[in-house]
């Protein structure tokens, strides 16, 4: 039986091992949440980087976190299996925060490239070990993803507010050390869960004896020879970030002629609404991923964070966002089943437009802010809070839904790949906001008033692409709809090529 023949799980294997992913990445979300807001603002308070390099620094990280998770589909799929890769990346993160805390500078980029293995890696591991447990047209996919979309955000949350208590007062040493808890604890529930988290349907699957034991070898090596080589790319960011543009150009190009050379007429319209779609989230994800690098700065040094008395931390304030995730998320959830029970047309393209304006609302209410600054220019805390609001909201009706999204236009042969190159639209989007962020104006050695008209003309360019992208999608709605759900006759000689195509 091949692995697009084989069954998902029963009823009850799939809740139990959704409940149990729901845990998982709530706690391995943790440590990279850690990493993800304080990594900028370490570099430039505590080892006396200057923006640019910390930003630069900031977009190689969330391009091999996110572009190795194209890889990491293909490695468990294959070699590893997803359960095993997800644990072994587990305790590469865990050492990685090790060698952050202890060694400072030395240990920055080994440790690094340590934890970008690991995270990078695993995040794919655990969306494929999720929607092998739904058949295609299974409705509890959604609502599966959108929940343990609200998991991870409560790790964010938990990471994010420790974070922002050691930044005030400058212990970097102990809240390292902290992050490597997540990891831990996301290890231990893997193993207790081990059974029901097998792989369902998956290439190693196939393979046993001899073959099966050449294939975790051959995993294995792989693993160990990433870290040295990250460790190289973490130091020369230019070429590296440069590097992940052209990679992005080529791995569009290879799905784009996958498509069109694809046998079935059905399947091949879904995949060309997917490429469509992956290029509308090109745009969202290049101004999220501004959060912990242009933004995390304008927010340390042009908005007022004395509220009500209290000073508040950087990273709190992205807890704006997990708060409206982990609502929202099951809000949404069931918000979208009673539209759609009452005959609304709640559908993938529209989301993803919706989420366009969402953010692009999120640019534009900023110059606002800026514009009725006090004397001193530092912009009134409600501004940024909106701003995290509105892109919130947005990322709602983008992310899970394009995680779920994968099990209903990718071919089954084809979903741990697509959901590797879909996770990788935000890895070039985070090399892109550090290009963003280099745009903006230096804080270092300047003053909020001085900053805050190159800050308002940014944001203003930003905040009206992303409208305009939202704009462009939601004409392609109707052009959309068809790609995805207009059911098209296979040709007989179409089956035969396909045929012949699996045996190949």
């Amino acid at each position: 039986m091949s692995p697009s023949q084989q069954s998902p799980s029963p009823a009850g294997t799939a809740s139990g091992g959704s409940v149990a992913l729901f845990f998982i990445q709530m706690f391995a979300t943790l440590g990279f949440a850690v990493l993800y807001s304080t990594l900028v603002l370490y570099a430039t308070k505590r080892l006396g980087f200057s923006e640019d390099k910390a930003n630069a620094m900031m977009g190689v990280f969330g391009a091999f976190n996110y572009g190795l998770h194209m890889f990491g589909g293909y490695l468990g799929g294959r070699f590893l299996s997803n359960r095993n890769l997800f644990v072994l990346g587990m305790v590469l993160q865990v050492f990685g925060c090790y060698l952050i805390a202890e060694m400072g500078v030395p240990g920055l980029y080994w440790g690094l490239a340590m934890f970008l293995t690991g995270s990078g890696l695993n995040v794919t591991c655990l969306n494929m070990m999720l929607t092998q447990r739904f058949s295609p047209d299974d409705e509890r996919r959604e609502s599966a993803f959108l929940w343990n979309y609200a998991g991870m955000n409560l790790g964010f949350f938990l990471g994010f507010t420790v974070a922002g208590y050691y930044q005030l007062s400058g212990d970097y040493h102990s809240l390292f050390l902290f992050a490597t808890i997540g990891n831990v604890l996301a290890i231990v529930i893997s193993l207790l869960c081990w059974r029901i988290l097998a792989d369902i349907s998956t290439p190693l699957k196939l393979a046993s004896g001899r073959p099966f034991f050449l294939r975790m070898a051959a995993g294995l090596a792989v693993l160990v020879l990433l870290v040295p080589v990250i460790r190289i790319l973490l130091t020369h960011t230019e070429l590296t970030n440069s590097s992940v543009i052209v990679l992005g150009l080529v791995v569009l190009a290879w799905l784009s002629m996958l498509t069109l050379r694809h046998p079935h007429r059905g399947e091949k319209k879904r995949m060309a609404a997917y490429l469509i779609l992956a290029l509308g989230s090109l745009v969202f994800w290049s101004l999220y991923q501004l959060a912990p690098m242009g933004l995390m700065l304008f927010s340390e040094h042009n908005i007022n964070l004395n509220v009500w008395g209290i000073q508040v931390a950087p990273q709190w304030i992205q807890n704006i966002n997990t708060l409206v995730i982990v609502v929202g998320g099951p809000l949404m959830a069931w918000l979208f089943n009673r539209m759609r029970q009452r005959g609304s047309k709640i559908d993938i393209p529209l989301q993803f437009a919706a989420s366009l304006f969402c953010m692009g609302l999120g640019m534009l209410v900023l110059p606002i802010g800026i514009s009725l600054a006090g004397a001193d220019g530092l912009v009134a805390f409600k501004w940024i809070a909106l701003s995290y609001l509105l892109q919130s909201i947005g990322e709602l009706l983008i992310s899970p839904i394009g995680y779920a999204m994968i099990g209903k236009l990718a071919p089954s042969r084809y979903q741990g790949v697509m959901m590797g190159c879909w996770m990788m639209v935000t890895g070039v989007a985070s090399v892109l906001a550090s290009y963003i962020s280099g745009m903006m104006p230096q804080n270092i050695g300047s003053t909020p008033v001085a900053t805050n008209p190159g800050f308002s003309s940014v944001f203003s360019q930003l905040g009206w692409g992303s409208v305009v992208t939202g704009v462009l999608l939601l004409l392609l709605i109707p052009f959309l709809r068809r790609l995805i759900n207009e059911a098209q006759p296979v040709a007989a000689a179409d089956d035969d090529a396909a045929l012949a195509e699996q045996r190949a």
